[in-house]
């Protein structure tokens, strides 16, 4: 017998069919696409998302012997994907990567609500998150809002189109809303952000054990399924990866190198100590939570470089920026390129890309390590965000496919390196989830015990590892002074004096030379 899983993501929709020993038997793709109507926005058309998850089951289907038992599923996490009281959309999907209410959060952030909110429930708002789009739209679209009768995000509109039941999973309402402690909305952080009156809009909160459903008989026979299939909703995408990944106990950490780069550790309870950075994932009911960085520059800053330098693609990209060495010969790149900024490991809508120290003796090879260098600290950043100390990274996404970028990301972080033997982790990750709601595992330790293979791990390399705790430190410093101005890139100082506060005492002489001259770097 067999598992059908689907993994919703932003750019592409998979089935993949899972075998009763965890292995992929069969995987189908499609690509979807991201609307971009106006400067900053992130859209998708709900009908044309279904219309894909159907094309890829009835695919992955096709020519399958072994009969399938168990539909379990994933997706992109966010945004607002509203629909009226006949379950039909009344608009695009609004997403996760969704800028439009950048100004929104700057006012939240200067009166004091974005800290208060993360006191409450450890997650900071992003500009995607559904009560950043419900206040916009209700100064520029209300009458969007008055047709509207419940805002599901994708996997609750994949959950409505399966079973017809209209709901979301705890994951999906962890952030921004999510009572920890209760495992339903928070009145208070709803009356925080002013949204009493949309309410009406947030879907039941479905516990652990509830998210299980019986396909409906109209959907099983637009996908080739037999009516009546359970269908279980696992958590959202990068919290199904984690456990596809293995990560399931406290202390377990993992990033994911896809669209978003995300470091999640796995803990016992929330932590709203400290700088408010990242979010809080309900993981396994009262008893774990996942303290998660997705931020918003990921692979689209691989494409960006690699059509920048016209290359194929991210391998390609790979390929060149390993012909440079470490520190790509005094070249460092801030990684911020998404129109919507950067939500983690700190939160700055207006947060822009920039090279540092670039001259005429650095070549393609040097710009494309210079990407892979950066992205890199970052994953080093989230990690110091996280303030856990962890054994062990295991890295997935399309990014893990690269040897030598997972060795590089065990220099820049210090922490060992180890990558999972499967490819598809989100489909992994609802795989597992599904066996362990039916019964058919006892629990999420046991099924990843049993299922989850790791295939080779990279250890930090001592030098290397010193010489980018060092850049890290470089790293920190020349984002505090592009902050200070604005973002524009390109700063440059003449003494510590004329640094901002952040950034003194941070960049190291390596730093000043590579402001004025692209220097060589420290080894």
């Amino acid at each position: 017998m067999s598992v059908l899983t689907i993994d919703v993501g932003t750019t592409v929709i998979k089935s993949v069919v899972f075998d009763d020993r965890g292995t992929e038997i069969a995987v189908a793709r499609r690509d979807t696409e991201v609307l971009r109507p106006h400067p900053g926005w992130a859209e998708q058309d709900m009908d044309a998302v279904w219309n894909a998850v159907v094309h890829t089951v009835r695919t992955v289907l096709d020519g399958l012997t072994d009969p399938v038992w168990l539909v379990s599923f994933t997706a992109q996490g966010d945004g607002a994907w509203l629909v009226d009281d006949h379950g039909r959309p009344t608009g695009p999907a609004i997403l996760w990567s969704d800028g439009r209410a950048g100004d929104l959060l700057t006012d939240w952030q200067r009166d004091g609500v974005l800290e208060a909110a993360f006191r409450r429930n450890g997650s900071l708002t992003c500009a995607g998150m559904p009560n950043a789009i419900f206040s916009w739209l209700a100064a520029h679209d209300p009458d969007r809002l008055a047709r509207s009768a419940t805002s599901l995000t994708a996997a609750g509109w994949l959950f409505l189109r399966l079973t017809g039941v209209r709901a979301s999973d705890e994951s999906d309402a962890s952030a921004p809303f999510l009572d920890h402690a209760t495992g339903d909305y928070d009145p208070g952080i709803i009356e925080l952000f002013g949204l009493g009156a949309y309410e009406r809009l947030l879907p039941t909160v479905l516990g652990e054990s509830q998210r299980i459903a019986e396909i409906t008989t109209g959907a099983a026979g637009e996908l080739g399924l037999p009516a009546g299939l359970p269908v279980v909703m696992s958590p959202y995408d990068i919290a199904a990866t984690a456990r596809g990944v293995g990560v399931v106990d406290p202390g377990q950490a993992c990033s994911i190198l896809g669209t978003t780069l995300c470091t999640e550790i796995v803990r016992t309870g929330i932590d709203t100590s400290g700088e408010p950075s990242g979010i809080h994932i309900a993981y396994r009911g009262r008893e774990r939570v996942l303290r998660a960085f997705p931020t918003l520059n990921g692979a689209e800053v691989l494409g960006w470089a690699a059509r920048l330098l016209h290359l194929s693609g991210p391998p390609e990209l790979a390929q060149l920026a390993f012909e440079s060495e470490p520190g790509a010969h005094g070249l460092m790149f801030l990684p911020y390129l998404s129109p919507a900024g950067e939500r983690a490991p700190f939160l700055d809508p207006g947060a822009r890309g920039s090279f540092w120290g670039l001259s005429l003796e650095h070549t393609p090879a040097d710009l494309a390590r210079a990407v892979f260098d950066g992205l890199s600290l970052v994953l080093r950043d989230s990690l110091a965000a996280a303030r856990t100390d962890v054994s062990e990274l295991r890295l997935c996404g399309g990014g893990a496919n690269s040897d030598a970028w997972c060795a590089l990301i065990a220099d820049a972080t210090g922490v060992p390196t180890a990558r999972s033997g499967d490819t598809e982790l989100g489909a992994k990750g609802a795989f597992l989830t599904g066996l362990v709601r039916t019964g058919a595992e006892t629990s999420m330790h046991s099924a990843a015990a049993k299922y989850v293979r790791m295939q080779r791990g990279w250890e930090p390399e001592p030098e290397r590892a010193e010489f980018y705790a060092a850049q890290y430190e470089d790293f920190l410093g020349r984002r505090a002074l592009a902050r200070e101005a604005g973002w524009r890139g390109g700063a440059v100082w003449q003494g510590s004096a004329d640094r901002p506060a952040e950034a003194r005492g941070r960049p190291t002489e390596a730093t000043e030379q590579a402001a004025t001259t692209h220097g060589e770097p420290r080894v």
